[in-house]
């Protein structure tokens, strides 16, 4: 099956790949490689803000980073001409939590993006290396951004 007929059934359609915010690319490909630029949580309603552990919960959390999830895929599609197929796994994410200092459950936040990519993808493709850091403040108010690696044929 193919990836976004597994999107599909999970109810999501890749949205068109966002355009850069700064003075910067929103992915490099080097040989079999995409690195994405951080994408931040925002669904079709604009950007999903708050600091977890003041205005948010965990389950909030999840939910921004999963819209994290489907954007860096949008990325990697952008990058493989429209062709999502070629992915071949998720290798390294790197994740930012708008938190408070008190706050420790970032990975728990986080796992929103992770438990997405590992059921949209499968077990083969979607298990990956990972960082979940705090952040004192994200561009916008935002409450996740999450950068990744991916391998691609």
């Amino acid at each position: 099956m193919s990836i976004e007929a597994t999107l599909a059934d999970l109810g999501v359609t890749l949205p068109d790949a966002a355009a850069p915010a700064a003075n910067y690319v929103p992915y490099v490909v080097v040989g079999d490689m995409v690195y994405v630029s951080g994408q931040i949580s925002q669904d079709e309603n604009g950007f999903i803000i708050g600091k977890l552990g003041d205005t948010m919960d965990v389950e909030a959390g999840q939910a921004a980073a999963k819209t994290c999830a489907i954007s860096l895929l949008s990325q990697v599609k952008a990058a493989c001409w429209g062709d999502i197929d070629r992915l071949v796994r998720v290798v390294k994410l790197t994740a930012f939590v708008n938190s408070t200092q008190e706050f420790g459950d970032q990975p728990k936040v986080v796992n929103g993006c992770s438990d997405f990519l590992v059921a949209a993808l499968g077990d083969d493709m979607g298990p990956h290396a990972r960082s979940a850091v705090s952040a004192a403040s994200l561009p916008f108010g935002v409450a996740v951004e999450i950068e990744g690696i991916f391998q691609i044929k």
